[in-house]
């Protein structure tokens, strides 16, 4: 028993919230020589905690608050790991009321950032630092090794960087934590970062559908297909764990597990989140949005089965490919050339929040600190870094030279494999969408003249033109209207 007697203050960071995050990163924290301070609101989470990990460090368990915080070393840092919304506004105001001025309270949960930038000006008013936390990689990597993405004042971080980064994945001797920037920054790239995965599933998934639909492969077939990709620049965690889902045979059933899981997606919210706040910015995230749609719509129960059984000519179902292996290929020239558009979309959503917020975010730190520990960790996350170390204003992921030459291989197959789900009637929102997204980027004039046109037609809203971009203008239709138009 090496539960640490309750006498001097001496941990070094307290958990408030033993679930399986927090008892993970309680652990991790441990397991690097720190002493942590343990609380929950129901005090048979604690117990059980001591019960089953008390072998691994030392913790000082609390059964109230006021024991919990009189352990901590100062200034005090609680790490808070509960669910997000009114949760964590109830357990900000107990600590608030226990705490003094320099003390830190870290929310490791997946926060609205708005309400991250709320609570920390409310807290900063009271000298106590708040800082709103992205933690990723699950209870794996929580335990050993998440990437980090704390925000909050520098002087917050000179204090929790170093055991932050003791805990964090570790990517070529570098942790995959870093100071992201002030108030809401940490939560916002987290929910970027989760936006991204949403992306990244959703067209693994799509992939995976192609080659079982169109392609003509079996599920252990495919599960060797994600296999191979390891050794290409699709090598990235989701990659790995979709050949491992796929190889996994149902106990009760001894029937491949994917054939047995209902098809209908859960989600929690951040894919929703990273939506609308790029559509509140401005910025195109369709594959982001179409992942969310994707969701949905999988759990719309009873608009599928309705349209199953509506009289509509389906797809030509049956397209089996002249070449099983050129079809592969292609799957997998498409994905890559998803993913970076996918990606693009995320830092693009960054870049674009960092400015209007004055954050200054790093986005090639960023690349860095998801090389390691998070669910969207990837090997070509190593050629977005050094995209944006090259030029850190860079407008576009797609731009940059090496992703530029990717997707001009990538784009021909992408195509093809586009116009053949489209034609079988399989769906594929997320391939779709990126690549109407490149096509869009890429054109030298879009239809948005005539919806301006429209606009002004019945609502007057004006319009610009291309000699005088400076000024609007407004048609009198009823008046200004050609007289063979009128006539009619």
């Amino acid at each position: 028993m090496t539960t640490a007697p309750n006498r001097l203050p001496r941990a070094d960071i307290g958990v408030y919230g033993l679930g399986v995050m927090g008892t993970s990163l309680a652990r991790n924290l441990a397991h690097h020589g720190h002493e942590v301070a343990l609380f929950n609101y129901t005090p048979d989470l604690t117990e059980r905690f001591v019960n089953d990990y008390s072998h691994e460090g030392l913790f000082r368990p609390a059964r109230d608050i006021e024991g919990f915080t009189a352990s901590l070393k100062t200034p005090r840092v609680v790490l808070v790991m509960v669910p997000a919304g009114a949760a964590t506004e109830s357990v900000v105001n107990q600590l608030r009321s226990v705490l003094s001025p320099g003390d830190i309270i870290i929310d490791g949960g997946n926060a609205f950032y708005p309400d991250t930038i709320r609570r920390e000006k409310a807290l900063r008013t009271e000298g106590i630092h708040f800082v709103g936390m992205g933690v990723s990689g699950g209870e794996e990597g929580a335990l050993e090794g998440p990437s980090l993405m704390p925000g909050g004042a520098d002087e917050s971080y000179t204090r929790i960087g170093p055991l932050l980064e003791d805990i964090a994945a570790q990517v070529d001797g570098r942790p995959c934590c870093a100071h992201v920037g002030p108030d809401g920054a940490g939560h916002f790239v987290k929910m970027v970062h989760n936006g991204i995965e949403y992306a990244d599933m959703q067209v693994i998934a799509e992939a995976y559908d192609l080659l079982r639909r169109i392609g003509g492969l079996s599920i252990d077939e495919i599960a060797e297909v994600f296999r191979s990709w390891r050794r290409t620049e699709l090598d990235s965690y989701l990659i790995d764990i979709t050949a491992e889902v796929l190889d996994q045979v149902d106990s009760r059933t001894g029937r491949p597990l994917i054939d047995v899981i209902v098809d209908q997606a859960g989600q929690k919210g951040t894919g929703v989140w990273s939506s609308q706040t790029a559509l509140d910015h401005g910025v195109p995230v369709p594959a982001i949005a179409e992942a969310t749609f994707a969701r949905s719509a999988s759990s719309a129960i009873a608009q599928r089965t309705a349209l199953r059984n509506a009289d509509i000519t389906p797809g030509t179902a049956e397209r089996t490919p002249a070449s099983r292996a050129a079809f592969v290929e292609s799957v997998r020239m498409a994905l890559y050339g998803a993913k970076i558009a996918a990606y693009a979309q995320g830092f693009h959503e960054i870049a674009t929040a960092s400015e209007l917020n004055g954050w200054n975010i790093n986005l090639a730190q960023i690349a860095r600190i998801w090389r390691g520990g998070c669910i969207i960790r990837a090997h070509f996350l190593d050629d977005i870094a050094s995209a944006y170390e090259d030029e850190p204003a860079l407008p576009s992921l797609l731009t940059a030279p090496a992703f530029a030459s990717a997707l001009e291989k990538a784009l021909p197959a992408w195509r093809r494999l586009a116009a053949d789900a489209i034609l079988a009637g399989v769906p594929a929102p997320v391939f779709a969408s990126g690549l109407a997204y490149i096509d869009s980027l890429r054109s030298e004039r879009l239809p948005a003249a005539l919806i301006q046109g429209q606009r002004d037609f019945f609502g007057a809203h004006g319009y610009r033109r291309i000699d005088d971009p400076g000024t609007t203008h407004h048609v009198l239709w009823a008046e200004e209207r050609r007289p063979e138009v009128r006539q009619k």
